[in-house]
């Protein structure tokens, strides 16, 4: 399918690439050589659709969907990085094991005022199941957070609703998950909010819709629990990684 994509954009790759992507997190450049933005919607949507099997490619790819109306040169550019990068690594894919555990296992995270534009956080989370990822995203923040826990809050959020849905999907498949679903976070901070129902300085503020979070965790629907950066899944949904953790 990939062999057949390249084909239809008329492109040979002939220099592979099999590292992720180097990028701060702006494309932004006014003095870019505009381009048809058709050819860059055709390019940026093949990609977000084979994201439906690469999470590994999900950042970048919703990076370069933020450029959609306004395209230049630089931007496909990167896309084409991304090309090169999945032509290299054609053979990467997702195992399941046949006796893995059967329970989810969640990992949530944010970055920090990532785009370097607005100043919005981007939230990824990694859902697991017999140990291979069946949900993942990576999504920038409707809102700009004002600091790191707020952003890790927001982004704690955004994942229990998909803790929601999974857990009746699953649940009409026979594969019921009874206990709380552990939500591993990197933000002890973050945590410590989501089991305080008291609104304080530091809360006061968050738009009320994220704080459905610490009802999810008062009836015991989810529990955030913590992780080490280093054991954190979903951070390669919030910002490129240097080679050696990716």
């Amino acid at each position: 399918m990939l062999q057949k994509f390249y084909e239809d954009l008329g492109w040979r790759i002939a220099i592979l690439c099999i590292i992720q992507l180097f990028l701060c997190v702006s494309l932004k450049d006014e003095s870019g050589v505009k381009m048809d933005k058709t050819h860059y919607k055709q390019i940026v949507g093949s990609l977000m659709y084979l994201t439906a099997t690469r999470p590994d490619m999900m950042f970048v790819v919703n990076l370069i969907s933020r450029y959609m109306e306004n395209p230049i040169e630089m931007y496909l550019q990167v896309a084409k990085r991304v090309l090169r990068y999945l032509k290299g690594t054609i053979g990467f894919g997702i195992f399941y094991k046949k006796e893995g555990n059967d329970e989810l296992r969640v990992y949530s995270d944010s970055d920090y005022a990532g785009d370097l534009e607005d100043r919005k956080s981007t939230s990824g989370y990694v859902f697991l199941l017999s140990s291979g990822a069946i949900s993942w995203s990576s999504k920038k923040q409707p809102v700009v957070s004002l600091s790191t826990t707020e952003a890790e809050f927001i982004a704690a959020a955004s994942c229990a609703c998909q803790v929601v849905w999974l857990k009746r999907v699953l649940g009409k498949l026979g594969q019921n998950q009874d206990k709380s679903t552990l939500i591993y976070c990197d933000s002890s901070s973050a945590i410590k909010l989501s089991k305080n129902p008291v609104m304080h300085g530091r809360s006061k503020h968050i738009d009320v819709r994220f704080h459905f979070l610490r009802d999810l965790t008062k009836d015991g629907t989810i529990d955030l629990v913590h992780c080490r950066t280093q054991e954190q899944l979903a951070d390669i949904m919030t910002k490129p990684l240097k080679l050696d953790v990716f």
